[in-house]
């Protein structure tokens, strides 16, 4: 079997529980914080030049697998993490590698890494990389590239790439993601940057999206958070379900269309929805099932649970709770109710037409 039959063959992990995914999310925060704030401790020393040497390669080396046309072996999978290494300039004649980790290091070039054409999965997270700039790898479908110096999202246009992780860098804006060379991308997570916007997320096949807004402890001491004040340019995205924008600075729920037909999970927590009124912007999100707006203002109005349910008939759970089907014959009386006084007001207009006289 050839290297490119093994690769088509290659499942990325499966995704999380939707209900699972706030539980998820604080404890892995709690854990990154405490994991990082050691590593930022010892920051203050200088790091003295480490290449990769050979013995570091037979330590690391892994899993033997079929090569080419199937007559020849070769080790796949390697493992460097928390080397102190700043120089990586001998993987490229490791050309039969497919799961690299070189997380915890000093790097700051990843451009060997471009000689690896058969890589599956790559993660580099924490080390010093201004950029997750590489040349088209036609096999990758997992990169993560977390807690590092990252500044843009410039070239990265992997076209099986299914998993992009770039939490916990320095972006302000996302630009270079081409849908047409990322047409396979269904999961961004771009938490804890400094995103000021949400424009240039601009990939139909998206299925989730991270947009997060947390403080945490890195390499280079306490990260800048999201800075999201709006939702926009996200209308197109008809196959994201999951969309988490908890922590960032949002006061209104413009920006949500019926063409973001496929969205099941919206996470606002934490941010500053004020008005009831924003939950009408809502509704036409037709299989929205779970919402989080708690730690907003709106949640101390008094009718907020009621309104959500109102606005969203399909609704089937509000923060924490999962709604009551008392709730919802309450909320079907209250939407009757209004539709027939919108009624009545429209008959004297009606009425008013009937009565004017024929000229």
């Amino acid at each position: 079997m050839s290297d490119e039959d093994d690769l088509d063959d290659f499942e990325p992990e499966s995704e999380p529980d939707q209900e699972d995914l706030e539980k998820e999310e604080d404890e892995k925060e709690t854990e990154e914080w405490e994991d990082y704030k050691k590593e930022g401790e010892e920051f203050s020393e200088e790091w003295m030049p480490v290449p990769l040497t050979e013995n570091m390669m037979k330590e690391g080396l892994s899993l033997l697998c079929k090569t080419g046309n199937g007559l020849a072996h070769a080790y796949v999978k390697l493992e460097l993490k928390d080397r102190d290494l700043t120089d990586i300039n001998l993987l490229h004649s490791y050309i039969h590698l497919r799961y690299v980790d070189i997380s915890e290091n000093h790097l700051t070039d990843l451009s060997p890494l471009n000689f690896l054409t058969h890589l599956l999965w790559l993660k580099a997270d924490s080390n010093q990389l201004r950029t997750a700039r590489l040349n088209e790898l036609p096999y990758l479908q997992i990169a993560s590239f977390a807690y590092n110096q990252i500044t843009d999202t410039e070239g990265i246009s992997h076209p099986r790439l299914r998993s992009l992780d770039l939490k916990g860098n320095h972006i302000h804006m996302v630009t270079g993601l081409d849908p047409q060379k990322l047409n396979s991308l269904h999961t961004l997570e771009l938490r804890g940057n400094q995103l000021e916007s949400t424009l240039g997320i601009n990939l139909p096949k998206l299925k989730n999206l991270f947009l997060v807004a947390h403080w945490t402890i890195g390499w280079y001491g306490k990260r800048a958070q999201n800075l999201l004040k709006k939702v926009e340019g996200l209308e197109n995205l008809s196959n994201l379900t999951t969309l988490h924008l908890r922590d960032n600075q949002i006061e209104t729920l413009n920006g949500f269309s019926m063409e973001m037909k496929s969205l099941q999970y919206l996470n606002l927590r934490g941010n500053m929805v004020s008005d009831l009124g924003e939950l009408a912007k809502l509704r036409d999100l037709p299989k929205l099932r779970a919402l989080v707006l708690l730690e907003n203002p709106i949640t101390d109005e008094t009718d907020y649970r009621q309104e959500a349910l109102v606005q969203m008939a399909h609704l089937e759970r509000l923060d924490k709770d999962f709604y009551e089907e008392e709730e919802r014959i309450e909320a079907d009386e209250i939407r009757q109710r209004i539709k027939e006084e919108q009624e009545q007001e429209a008959e004297p207009e009606h009425d008013l037409e009937l009565d004017q006289p024929l000229v």
